[in-house]
């Protein structure tokens, strides 16, 4: 009997839907994992046993066979130990196959079974949606990320067991609702009101913000140069909800969320040390991530020391300056 689960994978900005698809094979006891998997997805097979045992069900003594489609579509991360450890209980008969359908499944395993956090959650959540998919179940910790996408009953999910038991009809677990409370409060570190003097500077940090345009400031040190510039998102306009997703979604993919703060709320400000690579401002790796041009998106990149900067690292903001755009093009991905 296949077992089929649905989880996510993050590919740039975006998800794509995964299935995981779970049976047995011919050979000696064992597991092994095919679909392009990177080596956190290969460590899979050690945990999902282990927390499958601690759990207080039967690891089946078969040759088992995972295969995470489409197999195009590198996996990297430990997200898939839930969906891979799930698909194991229905493959041993502890589950009717029916329980898991119209459902994505993410999350990482510890040992004793206890769900962990994983990256990358409100644009996975973004794409069950779309995808028509009904419910989620998430590690506990990112169920208020989750949450944020409306149409989507988000399970907050605590360890291996109590999934079991909530499919199972012997313990549920109670959807997460999401409250206005958990919102990050508005903070300002710099009020522009309480910088005293440079009123041209002002003025023209005034102008810029309002038309959206690029600021150079020269002066002699501690003329209040840094100051300004870090007092300026607070005269930002207050971000609505669809741009407050939009930043949420790249602080996410690049696992840089604040703890306890499902929505970012603030206007980002972003400010890189003249020693940084072309690679951390405009983003790259083998697999793409967002660089600090992407993390300053709805907000203000601030370049210290301007001069300082490499002259390929100034070259490669070109492109971002003229179409507002960061494309990077990878062999694994775009």
């Amino acid at each position: 009997m296949l077992a089929r689960i649905f989880s996510c994978a993050v590919v740039g900005l975006e998800g794509v839907v995964i299935e995981v698809e779970v049976d047995y094979t011919n050979g000696l006891p064992g597991m092994t994992i095919v679909g392009l998997p990177d080596a956190a997805v290969q460590e899979s097979r050690e945990r999902v046993q282990t927390a499958v045992k601690n759990a207080g069900l039967h690891f089946p003594r078969h040759r088992i066979v995972v295969n995470l489609a489409p197999a195009s579509v590198r996996k990297e991360g430990p997200s898939y130990d839930l969906p891979i450890a799930l698909g194991v209980i229905v493959l041993a008969g502890f589950l009717p196959p029916d329980k898991v359908e119209n459902t994505i499944v993410i999350g990482e395993l510890s040992l004793d079974g206890v769900v962990r956090h994983a990256r990358g959650v409100l644009p996975m959540a973004t794409t069950a949606r779309a995808n028509g998919f009904k419910r989620m179940f998430v590690p506990e910790v990112d169920a208020p990320e989750a949450a944020l996408m409306p149409d989507l009953e988000i399970f907050p999910v605590k360890t291996l067991a109590d999934l079991f038991d909530h499919l199972s009809g012997r313990r549920l677990i109670d959807p997460y609702i999401a409250s206005t409370d958990s919102l990050e409060p508005l903070f300002t570190p710099t009020d522009f009101s309480e910088l005293k003097g440079q009123e041209h500077v002002k003025r023209a940090l005034e102008v810029a913000t309002a038309g959206g345009h690029n600021v150079l400031m020269v002066g002699s040190p501690g003329a209040g140069k840094t100051l300004l510039a870090r007092a300026l998102p607070g005269i930002l306009p207050v971000m609505s909800l669809e741009e407050s997703l939009d930043v949420t979604r790249i602080y996410s993919v690049a696992d840089q969320l604040p703890a306890g703060t499902p929505l970012i709320r603030h206007h980002p400000f972003r400010s890189p040390h003249h020693t940084i690579s072309h690679a951390g401002l405009v983003g790259g790796g083998n697999i793409p991530k967002p660089g600090e041009i992407s993390l300053a998106h709805r907000g203000v990149l601030f370049l210290d020391e301007f001069p300082e900067f490499g002259t390929r690292v100034l070259e490669v903001m070109r492109q971002p300056m003229e179409d507002k755009v960061v494309t990077i093009s990878r062999a694994k991905g775009s």
